[in-house]
């Protein structure tokens, strides 16, 4: 068991050797960009990677407060789901409504299961499922985004 100050050590550790490593990958437009906390451009959706005890997990997440705009904005992603896919070569789960931090938001994600951001013997694990993904995301976004930047 760790102790909280040794937990957040250990998160701290990992985002800043994920960054790191991210740092010299450029976009697919060629710009550096900040993976850890990646800017999509459009308010409430975001594309979040976390890492705890148990498991890592990426995801597309729609964090309006409204949840009618939020379903529209799901609705939206759906058709884009083709196309999402077939950039990241593998179906992730899709949810409308999934309940977080006491807030209700819609995701669509993937999780690795059996790891965990504790264990710095599970970090290359990590790592690499993050970094394929993400650039995926950031691939699928170059075309998908203009979609949405007629909805604001």
């Amino acid at each position: 068991m760790y102790t909280r100050e040794e937990s957040s050590r250990l998160r701290q550790e990992f985002w800043t050797t994920f960054g790191r490593y991210m740092s010299p990958v450029p976009s697919v437009e060629g710009n550096n960009v900040n993976w850890i906390n990646y800017h999509t451009g459009v308010n409430n959706l975001f594309f979040r990677m976390n890492a705890d005890g148990s498991e890592a997990s990426i995801a597309i997440t729609l964090e309006h407060r409204d949840l009618h705009l939020q379903a529209a904005y799901f609705e939206k992603l759906r058709t884009f789901k083709k196309m999402l896919h077939a950039e990241l070569q593998e179906e992730w789960v899709w949810k409308l409504h999934d309940e977080t931090n006491n807030r209700i938001i819609s995701r669509v994600y993937k999780a690795l299961p059996d790891v965990s951001v504790l264990n710095k013997e599970t970090w290359p694990e990590i790592i690499s499922f993050f970094k394929p993904r993400i650039v995926a995301l950031d691939r699928f976004w170059e075309n998908a985004k203009y979609g949405f930047e007629e909805s604001e």
